[in-house]
């Protein structure tokens, strides 16, 4: 699956209102996310959030938790 538009480089993708971070090198949850960015609207609600550095360690950082 491609990565979402405006996130095409970056590994993890955080969304702000459940405060979990996706690896969208990961096929089911970058199909989750895409799901939820389309029926949620995410993007279009400003509540996705990529990290610099692109790492699992820094969305941690920033209060993040992984999907499992």
């Amino acid at each position: 699956m491609s990565r979402l538009s405006r996130f095409e480089h970056y590994r993890y993708v955080g969304a702000r209102d459940t405060m979990r971070v996706y690896d969208c090198d990961d096929d089911v949850q970058s199909t989750d996310l895409g799901d939820r960015v389309r029926s949620e609207q995410l993007l279009i609600r400003d509540l996705l959030q990529g990290f610099a550095p692109d790492t699992l360690d820094e969305a941690r950082n920033r209060g993040f938790k992984p999907v499992l």
